[in-house]
């Protein structure tokens, strides 16, 4: 094979792979939904009010996010499914209260699901 030939496949190969992880990482830096808590006051030993902060790329769309709530020792104590309904808005604060085994130290998102 000649060497110009050789160079101009080698070139044409890496333009391919540069393009296609530059599209990877910038497809994948925003999922399509994720979920955080935006805020959580423990009310007693066996409640937690929750606020679930919700951003959408397409708010039409429904959602179900799971939300763990933890004790001191990290065990679970509490966990919920929340249908987040469609809206117009791409980011919405969903409150929510959790009945919870015993007292409940923290509470996470533990990720979405598009419905």
């Amino acid at each position: 094979m000649p060497r110009p030939l050789l160079i101009a496949l080698v070139g044409v190969g890496v333009t391919i792979a540069i393009s296609w992880l530059v599209w990877s990482a910038l497809f994948h830096s925003r999922p399509a939904v994720v979920a955080q808590v935006a805020a959580f006051t423990v009310l007693s030993d066996t409640s937690i009010a929750v606020t679930l902060t919700v951003e959408r790329r397409d708010p039409g769309q429904p959602v179900t996010c799971r939300v763990l709530a933890q004790a001191a020792d990290f065990q679970p104590v509490a966990e919920e499914e929340v249908a987040v309904e469609a809206s117009t808005a791409t980011v919405v604060d969903k409150p929510l209260t959790l009945v919870t085994l015993r007292r409940a130290a923290t509470v996470v998102a533990k990720g979405c699901t598009i419905d």
